[in-house]
């Protein structure tokens, strides 16, 4: 176990601020390198639509107290960018955790709510 929280631990700092993305960021993983979006906030956390409601590409809603309930929607592809959102990024940094435990490598923090994402989505596409 420490081998690979070690292992784990020296990939994140690899990554640029350790992993959180901003917005401009996470459009560009989205859009251009096919990663999927995980909206995590609990349910009584969203306000208007989550992310799959909005119609984000590839953005599932997958609640945090739920979440082992989700499973099935992770990508096969262990390298597949994951980028995971939600309020005040408490539930996404420990849902970070998780995928990397679970050996999923390029595995992001949205910086900021996520509603913020999908403000960004609205006015790109109009709605």
């Amino acid at each position: 176990m420490e081998t690979q929280l070690t292992k784990i631990i020296e990939n994140d700092t690899k990554k640029e601020n350790l992993g959180n993305v901003d917005l401009h960021k996470t459009r560009e993983l989205l859009m251009d390198v096919g990663a999927i979006l995980l909206d995590v906030r609990p349910a009584p956390k969203v306000v208007g639509d989550n992310a799959q409601e909005a119609g984000i590409a590839n953005a599932y809603y997958t609640p945090y107290p739920k979440f082992a309930e989700y499973l099935d929607i992770l990508p096969e592809d262990k390298t597949t960018p994951i980028v995971v959102g939600c309020l005040k990024s408490w539930f996404a940094n420990r849902v970070m955790g998780y995928l990397e435990m679970m050996g999923y490598t390029n595995v992001y923090v949205l910086d900021t709510k996520i509603v913020d994402l999908i403000e960004v989505h609205y006015a790109h596409t109009n709605r």
